[in-house]
C-alpha cells in the first residue's frame, strides 16, 4: 500500500508527468512533440522520461517513446481518477440534494452535466431552465412529485398547438393541488383532452423530479424542506437510458387521472 501511494504521489506532484504518460499511452511521441504538447522544457522531459523508463512505464521505439502495457494501465487509472475527482468537485455543492438512492447509474456519467443554482439576481434560475427546455421540446416524458402552474401552462399551449407530445407521472398530492384550484384544474382538463397528452398518478408517489425533453435529461433538486436548490441537465446516453427506464417503471405503476380527483 505504501509503495503504491508513493507512486501516486510521484505522479500527482507533477502535471507534466501525468500529461506525458497520458500522451505516450495514446501514441508514440518524440521529445519534440511532447515538448510542443505539454509546454515542458527539454530538461524536465529528460527527467520524466528517465523516471518512466526506470519504472518500465515507457520504452523507446526509434526516435520516439511509447507507453508499455503497464504504463498504459497506470495512465488509464490516473485518467479515471482525475475524471472521478473532476466530477466530484462539480457535484460537491449539490450532492446532498441528489436522490442517489433512486439514481442507479454511475455518477461519473454526470461529468459533463450542466448545473444551475439559484442566485440573488436569479432565485428561480433552476425552474426557469426547466421552463426554457419545455418551450423548445417536441417530446416530453416526466415523473415528478410536483406539477406547477407554469409548467402546466407551457405544456398545455405546446400540446394544443401540435408542437409537443407529453406524458407525465406524478405524485397524488401534485395532481390534488391542481384539482383544488378551479383555474388550474380547468387547464389540466384541457390538457387531458388532447390526444398527444397523457397524465397518470402513482399512488406510491414519485420521490424525484425528472424530465426527458427530447435528448436532454433534466433533474430538479430540492432539500428536505422542499426548497429548490439546483437543476442538473445532461445529454449523456447512460443517464438518458436510466431516465427512460425509470419513467417506464413509474408509468406502469401509475393510474390514469380519474374522476375521483374531480377532473
Amino acid at each position: 500500500m505504501e509503495s503504491a501511494l508513493a507512486e501516486m504521489e510521484f505522479l500527482a506532484l507533477s502535471a507534466n508527468r501525468v500529461d506525458v504518460l497520458r500522451l505516450l499511452s495514446e501514441s508514440a511521441h518524440t521529445r519534440g512533440k511532447l515538448a510542443a504538447e505539454t509546454g515542458a522544457s527539454q530538461a524536465t522531459l529528460g527527467r520524466i522520461i528517465e523516471d518512466f523508463e526506470d519504472r518500465s512505464w515507457i520504452r523507446r521505439e526509434g526516435g520516439a517513446y511509447v507507453a508499455t502495457a503497464t504504463g498504459r494501465i497506470v495512465a488509464e487509472g490516473v485518467t479515471d481518477l482525475l475524471d472521478i475527482l473532476d466530477t466530484e468537485r462539480d457535484l460537491r455543492g449539490i450532492v446532498r440534494y441528489l436522490p442517489s438512492d433512486a439514481m442507479d447509474f454511475d455518477l461519473r456519467h454526470l461529468a459533463d452535466a450542466t448545473i444551475t443554482t439559484p442566485s440573488q439576481t436569479r432565485p428561480n434560475a433552476p425552474l426557469q431552465r426547466l421552463l426554457d427546455l419545455l418551450r423548445d421540446a417536441e417530446d416530453v416524458r416526466t415523473f415528478s412529485h410536483a406539477f406547477n402552474d407554469q409548467t402546466l401552462e407551457i405544456v398545455r399551449e405546446r400540446v394544443s398547438a401540435g408542437e409537443q407530445t407529453f406524458r407525465g407521472v406524478f405524485s397524488p398530492h401534485a395532481i390534488e393541488a391542481l384539482a383544488a384550484d378551479d383555474q388550474l384544474s380547468g387547464r389540466l382538463r384541457r390538457l387531458l383532452g388532447e390526444p398527444d397528452a397523457a397524465v397518470r398518478v402513482r399512488p406510491a408517489g414519485v420521490p424525484l423530479a425528472v424530465m426527458v425533453a427530447d435528448d436532454v435529461v433534466h433533474l430538479l433538486l430540492r432539500d428536505e424542506d422542499g426548497v429548490l436548490r439546483a437543476a442538473l441537465e445532461t445529454t449523456n446516453p447512460e443517464v438518458r437510458a436510466w431516465a427512460e427506464r425509470s419513467f417506464e417503471r413509474y408509468w406502469a405503476d401509475a393510474d390514469p387521472v380519474s374522476d375521483a380527483l374531480s377532473l
